[in-house]
């Protein structure tokens, strides 16, 4: 049969060639109707004889691009759908991990507020998956315009039946509709800036965590995870920090910067994070201060436990676990790790031990060490991502290696101090709702001598208030009266603890001469047995 076919494909070529001359004068004649007489035996023939896959290569070669550019000046407009991601679930060796996808959510998310403010009426209304907020969006069929760069765009949402692969039913996507000739920008700018925009608004309408790390086992047990977390809720601000004023505009104006900083930090080659560095006594505030630092910038907060973490390679884990815009906190850094003192003095000879005492038991293999913290602080997996803030607190800066501190791993030194007059008058507003009062020269006059902390004076202020049913002048007089009381208070504590200081130096120096005595006593004995 093919061979049949070749022979009559043969016949019918060299036919036409005979009759080229022909079919020339038939097409300069004005009767088309004689020549279609003529001319459909032999299309009939070619659709019969000849085979399909040569109009399709003849037209692919030839003719789509000439379509193409017809096409184009018909209708000069490009449409890019954002599809709804699927439910399907791929499976790892660690186990099912879901489809992280989020290109239409954040798309939904920016198109909310077009929706809201164009002449869409038909909208719907989704609850956030995290928080309380609601995302807005356009129903099927329904138009918004947005404007980027001077170049007009529409977005539609569009139903369509999904009729191939495993997910039957309907599919949605955001349709997006230009002109071809703004398709760089589109492409190169508009779209990652929709992303941004989107992602932006599904990062305000979370529910903001607490995290803290597990402790450290098996990481690659199915059931095991780095971080627990619980919704973070603390009502701390700068307005209710008590603080000075200046101190505090400074600290938010800093965090302002950072914020507000991602192509400085590209464009300078550095990581996109900063360290704060808060010390002073215990009671002042430093706990407060990072609520604050966190509900300010609206970001999580990862508690760092270091005493529970075993090796730099579980904190190195949990750092690269954690996400952008984050607060990483270590409290109390100079306990929870042998930070104290300088490297330097470390590698100075030590003197020679006595032949019947022992030397030191090296440090275990099996804990993290200075090194890895600052690797942890600013070393290269620091990188790992962006928008994130390293908070340390010490009640002991001076005990802490310098390199620990140096600008650069701890950006900023924020010392929280004693409750002067200006914290006061924050905490008489937060507990007792007084702004201004005749007895507050007093109380700055008081402040001005004694040192109590931010903690102490809260105290004193919740007593008055429950004392004094609520009146001004009354809370004010119980609390001058209870600060006095816990400034006498606290300096007959600091006379104990030098007292006792002091008594401790003593025996120690008694049983220092002692000893003293005691191996003078045995070397003038050797000497006197070496003479005889």
């Amino acid at each position: 049969m093919a061979e049949h076919g070749n022979r009559a494909l043969a016949r019918w070529r060299r036919w036409v060639l005979a009759n080229l001359g022909s079919f020339s004068a038939l097409f300069t004649n004005t009767n088309f109707g004689s020549a279609w007489l003529i001319l459909a035996p032999v299309v009939s023939l070619v659709a019969t004889y000849a085979p399909r896959r040569l109009f399709l290569t003849y037209f692919n070669l030839f003719l789509r691009r000439r379509a193409r550019r017809l096409l184009n000046a018909v209708d000069p407009y490009v449409t890019i759908d954002i599809s709804e991601p699927g439910g399907e679930v791929r499976y790892s060796r660690y186990g099912p991990v879901s489809d992280s996808d989020t290109t239409y959510e954040e798309v939904k998310a920016y198109l909310s507020g077009a929706a809201c403010s164009q002449d869409a009426r038909e909208l719907r209304a989704e609850g956030a998956r995290e928080g309380n907020g609601l995302v807005v969006s356009m129903r099927d069929g329904q138009d918004v315009a947005d404007e980027f760069r001077g170049v007009s765009l529409w977005w539609s949402s569009v139903i369509v039946r999904d009729v191939q692969g495993q997910r039957k039913g309907d599919r949605r996507f955001q349709r997006l509709t230009f002109h071809l000739r703004h398709r760089g920008v589109v492409v190169d700018e508009y779209l990652p800036h929709v992303r941004r925009q989107g992602r932006e608004i599904l990062f305000s309408n979370r529910r903001r965590r607490l995290y803290t790390n597990s402790k450290s086992r098996d990481p690659y047990s199915y059931e095991y995870k780095s971080w627990s977390y619980i919704d973070f809720d603390h009502p701390t601000t700068f307005d209710t920090l008590a603080m000075d004023g200046a101190k505090k505009r400074d600290i938010m104006d800093d965090l302002d910067t950072f914020r507000n900083s991602r192509d400085f930090y590209r464009r300078a080659g550095k990581p996109w994070k900063r360290g704060y560095l808060l010390y002073g006594p215990p009671g002042t505030g430093k706990s407060t201060m990072v609520a604050a630092m966190a509900n300010y910038l609206d970001y999580d907060i990862y508690d760092v436990e270091l005493t529970v973490v075993h090796t730099n390679s579980d904190l190195r884990r949990l750092l690269i676990e954690t996400t952008s815009k984050s607060i990483i906190v270590i409290e109390d850094i100079d306990c929870t790790l042998d930070v104290t003192g300088d490297r330097a003095s470390s590698s100075r000879p030590r003197r020679r031990e006595a032949a019947d005492e022992k030397p030191p038991p090296p440090p275990p293999r099996d804990t993290v060490t200075l090194s890895g913290l600052l690797n942890f602080i600013d070393g290269l997996w620091s990188a790992c991502g962006g928008e994130r803030i390293v908070v340390f607190t010490t009640n002991h800066v001076e005990k802490l290696d310098p390199a620990l501190i140096r600008r650069g791993r701890m950006d900023m030194h924020i010392e929280m101090s004693y409750c002067r007059f200006e914290a006061f008058q924050t905490l008489a507003k937060n507990y007792l709702d007084v702004d201004d009062h005749e007895l507050f020269g007093a109380v700055e006059e008081f402040l001005r001598e004694e040192d109590l902390t931010p903690a102490d004076v809260a105290e004193c202020l919740m007593v008055a208030r429950r004392a004094g049913s609520g009146e001004p002048s009354r809370c004010l007089e119980i609390s001058i009266d209870e600060l006095k009381k816990r400034a006498a208070e606290k300096a007959k504590a600091e006379a104990e603890a030098k007292a006792r200081a002091e008594a401790e130096a003593m025996a120690w120096a008694a049983e220092a001469e002692a000893r003293a005595a005691v191996e003078a006593n045995a070397a003038a004995a050797r000497d006197r047995g070496n003479s005889r």
